[in-house]
């Protein structure tokens, strides 16, 4: 007999809806900031899979990433070599991968499968925290392009999986400037964070769909927004589903740059 975990769905399983904060490979050496993501997966409840939405997979049409067990996708650069090292063998969810072409073709919305792509950075980071033991079936699919109105038609229609046992996972930055790493944490920050945090307690998909015109510093927080693009998918997700508590598990701001570490999770 296997001692594989099963991605049997539970009936009527009822899952919050996540956006985390993924770090860079550094997350992995900052033990307050992976214990925050460790007690944080221990307070919800343990999920038959995870689907995972990265920053750092968008492609069009929608691609479903391995349903089995492939290397990982080291997508960064200049980083000292025991991060290219790290191992995260999740298991593959082949079951959620079919329930997800059904739920898109359902909307009729595109998609392809990419069998021999792994999990990226965005993806195994914080899944080494949430779930070390690398024992939860991970599907990751990719952001099919950036339009924030076409990411909120996207996550409407993964909705039906938070129902089903499914933690829905958008994983990316809250605010991303790479010109500013480094820096002290500037007021352009903080305001963005601050708007952000209002607009995801009220629910606000609208606000999030309209940002670049709504939020203050927009364009200087996020001068591309694939950072920004996993927090629609999450938060259509959860008011598709009726998820009405908001909470945000880890907060506060990267090494005091300008990096927001908000995390936000719809219960």
């Amino acid at each position: 007999m296997s001692n594989a975990p099963s991605e049997a769905t539970p009936p009527n399983k009822k899952m919050p809806v996540v956006f985390l904060a993924h770090g860079a490979p550094p997350l992995l050496d900052d033990a307050a900031w992976m214990g925050e993501l460790a007690a944080w997966a221990k307070r919800m409840p343990r999920p038959a899979s995870v689907l995972m939405l990265s920053a750092h997979w968008e492609a069009k049409p929608a691609r479903l990433a391995a349903t089995k067990t492939v290397p990982l996708v080291y997508d960064f650069y200049g980083f000292p070599a025991r991060y290219y090292e790290t191992k995260y063998p999740a298991p593959g969810a082949p079951a959620l991968a079919s329930r997800v072409r059904d739920l898109l073709d359902a909307k009729a919305i595109a998609h392809e499968d990419e069998p021999g792509r792994g999990l990226d950075h965005g993806a195994f980071i914080p899944l080494l925290a949430m779930y070390p033991e690398a024992d939860v079936p991970v599907l990751q699919l990719s952001l099919p392009g950036l339009d924030p109105a076409t990411l909120a038609s996207f996550g409407r229609a993964l909705a039906p999986l938070a129902d089903e046992g499914v933690l829905v996972v958008g994983s990316g930055f809250l605010t991303h400037n790479m010109r500013s790493l480094g820096q002290s944490t500037p007021a352009w920050a903080v305001e963005f964070d601050a708007w952000v945090a209002e607009t995801l307690a009220k629910r606000d998909l609208d606000a999030l769909v309209d940002f670049r015109a709504r939020a203050p510093a927009a364009r200087i927080a996020h001068p591309t927004h694939e950072h920004f693009a996993p927090s629609i998918v999450s938060t259509a997700v959860a008011i598709e589903r009726g998820r009405t508590d908001v909470t945000f598990p880890v907060v506060g701001f990267w090494n005091d740059w300008s990096f927001t570490r908000r995390s936000v999770e719809f219960g």
